[in-house]
């Protein structure tokens, strides 16, 4: 029995090498492509907000592929999606961030770049317009892989990233919902 699970494993493992090595993984037809998610809040949606989502997504998706089809970086092309997704009021990124029970919007973005395995992030940032560009800085500029609050805030002004009041990111529909947790309580 000991064989057989033996040569099982060398099947299996002569079987993955045949597939990594073929040339369907090696075509020259080969096309880079991304993909995104919108996040997991959406279940509830009327069919007029999912639109709304959808369009948006649509926006993002072809904002990373052109960078894609032009020869760009994938990391060029990760932080082209999200900015479109950062800069629509539809998703909790950017222009769409909740408020915190306090009141205000914080943000949050992380970013990893798969072939020298760097990580930059940044958490509770009150004033980055695109987040995502921060958390770039972070894992190009920094010996660090996430700064947060005010240090975050500090760095991306630092380094010319534009930079809004809390205004920017006001949504009425998320001060309802921070207005409606206030009534039931939900906070931890």
């Amino acid at each position: 029995m000991k064989f057989l699970a033996g040569s099982k494993k060398a099947l299996l493992t002569l079987a993955s090498l045949a597939f990594l090595t073929s040339n369907n993984i090696f075509a020259k037809d080969f096309e880079p492509i991304i993909v995104i998610h919108g996040g997991t809040s959406g279940l509830g949606l009327t069919k007029e907000e999912f639109a709304k989502r959808e369009k948006v997504m649509k926006e993002s998706l072809k904002a990373g592929q052109s960078i894609l089809k032009k020869g760009g970086s994938s990391v060029d092309a990760v932080i082209a999606a999200i900015k479109v997704m950062e800069d629509s009021p539809e998703f909790n990124a950017g222009k769409g961030a909740v408020f915190t029970s306090d009141g205000f919007n914080e943000l949050d973005a992380s970013l990893m770049d798969g072939k020298n395995l760097k990580a930059g992030a940044i958490a509770m940032a009150r004033t980055i317009k695109n987040p995502i560009e921060a958390a770039r800085l972070v894992m190009e500029k920094t010996p660090h892989t996430l700064i947060a609050g005010e240090g975050a805030d500090k760095l991306a002004k630092k380094h010319g990233l534009e930079i809004v009041g809390q205004k920017y990111f006001f949504t009425e529909h998320r001060y309802k919902q921070l207005q409606e947790a206030k009534k039931v309580k939900k906070f931890y």
